[in-house]
C-alpha cells in the first residue's frame, strides 16, 4: 500500500528547510529544553562535591548518551523502520505484532510501551515550565513563593486552549525553537570560552572512568544523565508528520550541536569555579539578559509541552482505531493538518495529573527525581522490537542483529536500572498512570473481542434471510438501508432484528464492515471493495489505516465510483446500540471485567458520531449482548 506520508521524504529540496524548521517546533521541544534541568540534576545526584573528574565525567556521559541513543539508535536505526511512513512504538508494534502475523506478546509489550509514554508525558509539562520559571528567582528571589502558582496558571491556560487548535500558534513554533537553540549554543560557547579545557571530555574515557570508579553512586548518576534524552522517542514517533529528511537535517544541523555546546558550557562554568546554587543553565546568561532568557525559556517549555499533548492526542487516536481504546470524541481543529486534533478526555486527564504533580512536587529538582523511568522502559521495549525488525524486515543475520540489539539493550537496560531507584521518590506516579492506561486498553480490547464473537454466533445465511422476508410478506420501501456491522459474512444480526421489530425493509440493502488495518494509511484504490451478494443486496468491506478517520458517507461515494448501483442519494443508516451484561451461566468474562467494560462502553462516543453519519438519517437499534 502506498502512503501519502512517505512522499515527504521525496519533496523537492527547497521544501526541506521549511519542513526542517517546522520539525524544530514539533519534534524537538522536549529534548531541546532538557538542558534546563539535566546537568544540575546530575551534579545533585553525585555522591561527593563535584570536582574535575565528576564534572568532566558527567559531561562526557551526556555527550555520548546523546550520540548513541538519539543519533545512532533513533536517527540512524529506528527511523529506517517505518510502518507506512509512521514511526513510534505503537506503529512498530502494529507492524511486527499485527501486520506480520498475530503475536500477542509483542502486542502486549508494545501497548505497555505506548502507555508508558502517557506516564512520563504528564511530567514533561510540569518539570519544563517549573524549570523555566525558576530562573526568575535568580533575578528576584522574592518571587520564589509565586513560582508554583505561576506554573499552574500557565499550565491551565495551555490545556484550556487545546480545544481551539494550534494551527496558528504552530506556525511560530519552529522560529521560536530555532531562536532557543541559537541562544543555547551562544550561551554554551560563552561558557566554553571561560574554561576551554572542558572539551577534553569529548573523549569517552572520561565518562567511563567516572562511571566505573565511583561504584554504585556512579551508576546511579545515570538516572540523571538519562534526562538529556527523554525527548528522543519523539524523533521516531513524529517521523510521519515530516518525514525522515527534515528531522535528520534539524538534528544534525541545529539540535545536536546546540545541545552539546550548551552542556559543555554548563560543565565549563562549574569547572571554572562558578556558583552551583540555583540553576546552572541560567548562570551562563549575562545578568542584564536574564529576564528575557526566562521569557524565552518559558515559551520554549510551552512549545515542548504542546508537543507532548499533541503526541498524546495522536497516539490516542491510533489506539482507538486499532481497537485498544473505547471511542472518544475527536475534534479536528484544522483542515491544514491531519495531526491537528483535540481529544477532550485525554486533555482533561493530562491536565489533572500534570497540575497535581506541579503542586505535589513543587520544584523541578523534585520532579527530576521521578522523571525518566517510564521513558527508559519505553526505549528498552523499542530496542527489543528493533531486533525483530532487523531480522524480519531487513533480513539481517542473527549475529548481526543480535550484536546491534545487544549494544542498544545494554545501554537502555543500564539507564532503566538506574532509573528504578527513582520509584520511591515519585517514579511510581508515571508507572501507576501507565499501568492504568494499559489496564483500560486490555479490558476494552478483550471485552470488544468477546462482544464480536457473540455477535458472530447467530448468523443467518443471506439466501435464508431473503426467503424469510418473502415468505413473511415483509413490505419493501424505497431507498437504501446501510447497516454498519462487525460481521464478515452472512446477514448481520442488526438487519434481522430490524425486520423482526419494524416489520419492513428497504428496497436496496447495503451492509458495510469497516476494518482498521495495522498500517497508517490505505491507498484509495484499496479503500473499499463492494460485491452484490443478492439482487439489490450489496456487501462492502472498507479498509482504513490507524492514522485515518473512517468517514462512511465518503466510503459510499467511493463504492459508487467502483460500480455499485445502490442509490446513495436516499440513505438511512442503521447502527446498533449494545447493552452489555454478564452471561447468566457464568461462562463469560469475570464480573469485574464486565463491569469495567460496560462503564467504558457507556462513556464511549456513539458509533454514528464516530463514523460521521448525518444525525437525521440514522436509526439506532438497541440490543442486549451477554458476555
Amino acid at each position: 500500500m502506498t502512503s501519502p506520508k512517505k512522499d515527504k521524504d521525496e519533496l523537492p529540496r527547497n521544501r526541506l528547510p521549511i519542513l526542517s524548521l517546522a520539525a524544530l517546533g514539533i519534534v524537538f521541544g522536549d529534548i531541546g529544553t532538557s538542558p534546563l534541568y539535566t546537568f544540575k540534576a546530575i551534579l545533585a545526584m553525585a555522591a561527593k562535591a563535584p570536582d574535575a573528574s565528576v564534572i568532566l565525567g558527567a559531561f562526557s556521559l551526556v555527550l555520548w548518551t546523546l550520540f548513541f541513543i538519539a543519533t545512532v539508535k533513533y536517527v540512524a536505526f529506528a527511523m529506517r523502520v517505518d510502518n507506512g511512513g509512521e514511526g513510534g512504538v505503537l506503529a512498530l508494534m502494529s507492524l511486527l505484532g499485527v501486520g506480520k502475523r498475530k503475536r500477542p506478546i509483542i502486542v502486549a509489550v508494545g501497548l505497555f510501551g505506548a502507555a508508558l509514554i502517557y506516564g512520563d508525558g504528564a511530567i514533561t509539562p510540569a518539570i519544563s515550565v517549573l524549570s523555566a520559571l525558576e530562573g526568575l528567582t535568580m533575578a528576584t528571589p522574592a518571587v520564589q513563593p509565586y513560582i508554583v502558582p505561576m506554573a499552574v496558571a500557565i499550565l491551565v491556560i495551555l490545556f484550556a486552549i487545546q480545544s481551539q487548535g494550534t494551527a496558528r500558534i504552530g506556525r511560530a513554533f519552529g522560529p521560536v525553537m530555532l531562536l532557543w537553540f541559537i541562544v543555547m549554543a551562544l550561551m554554551g560557547i560563552g561558557g566554553i570560552a571561560r574554561h576551554p579545557a572542558v572539551l577534553v571530555a569529548l573523549d569517552p574515557r572520561y565518562g567511563l572512568s567516572y562511571l566505573f570508579s565511583h561504584g554504585f553512586s556512579g551508576f546511579l548518576v545515570l538516572g540523571g544523565v538519562f534526562l538529556c534524552v527523554t525527548g528522543a522517542e519523539a524523533l521516531y514517533a513524529d517521523m510521519g508528520h515530516f518525514g525522515k529528511g527534515p528531522i535528520r537535517l534539524s538534528w544534525f544541523a541545529v539540535v545536536f550541536p546546540s545541545l552539546i555546546l550548551n552542556y559543555a558550557g554548563q560543565a565549563a562554568l562549574v569547572l571554572d569555579g562558578g556558583p552551583m546554587d540555583g540553576n546552572i543553565f541560567y548562570r551562563l546568561c549575562p545578568p542584564p539578559l536574564l529576564i528575557p532568557l526566562v521569557v524565552l525559556a518559558t515559551v520554549a517549555t510551552i512549545v515542548a509541552s504542546q508537543s507532548i499533548i499533541t503526541g498524546a492526542f495522536s497516539m490516542t487516536r491510533q489506539a482507538i482505531l486499532l481497537g485498544w481504546l473505547p471511542r472518544l470524541r475527536i475534534k479536528q481543529t484544522s483542515s491544514e493538518g491531519y495531526g491537528q486534533i483535540y481529544v477532550g478526555a485525554v486533555n482533561f486527564l493530562l491536565m489533572t495529573v500534570t497540575i497535581g504533580l506541579t503542586l505535589g512536587f513543587g520544584k523541578s529538582d523534585n520532579l527530576a527525581a521521578a522523571y525518566g523511568i517510564a521513558v527508559s522502559l519505553t526505549m528498552l521495549i523499542t530496542s527489543a522490537l528493533l531486533f525483530i525488525a532487523m531480522r524480519e524486515i531487513w533480513g539481517w543475520t542473527l549475529i548481526a542483529a543480535g550484536g546491534v540489539a545487544t549494544f542498544f539493550l545494554v545501554i537502555d537496560g543500564a539507564f532503566f536500572l538506574a532509573n528504578l531507584t527513582k520509584v520511591a521518590g515519585g517514579g511510581y506516579v508515571p508507572i501507576l498512570l501507565a499501568t492504568a492506561v494499559y489496564g483500560v486498553m486490555w479490558i476494552w480490547h478483550r471485552g470488544a473481542a468477546v462482544v464480536a464473537a457473540r455477535v458472530q454466533e447467530s448468523l443467518m445465511p443471506i439466501p435464508a434471510f431473503i426467503a424469510q422476508v418473502r415468505s413473511d410478506g415483509i413490505p419493501r420501501v424505497s431507498g437504501t438501508a446501510v447497516f454498519v456491522t462487525r460481521t464478515t459474512q452472512d446477514t448481520p444480526p442488526l438487519m434481522v432484528w430490524h425486520v423482526k421489530h419494524n416489520r419492513a425493509l428497504h428496497e436496496q440493502l447495503y451492509v458495510l464492515r469497516i476494518e482498521i488495518l495495522p498500517v497508517p494509511w490505505v491507498a484509495a484504490s484499496e479503500r473499499i471493495s463492494v460485491r452484490e451478494v443478492a439482487p439489490k443486496f450489496w456487501r462492502a468491506d472498507a479498509r482504513c489505516g490507524f492514522m485515518e478517520h473512517p468517514d462512511i458517507p465518503m466510503l459510499l461515494k467511493i463504492g459508487e465510483r467502483q460500480g455499485c448501483a445502490a442509490d446513495i442519494t436516499d440513505v438511512t443508516y442503521y447502527v446498533g446500540h449494545e447493552t452489555v451484561v454478564r452471561r447468566d451461566d457464568g461462562a463469560g468474562l469475570p464480573a469485574w471485567q464486565v463491569t469495567l467494560f460496560t462503564l467504558l462502553a457507556r462513556n464511549a462516543v456513539h458509533v454514528s458520531d464516530f463514523f460521521r453519519l448525518p444525525n437525521d438519517q440514522v436509526v439506532e437499534i438497541g440490543r442486549r449482548i451477554s458476555i
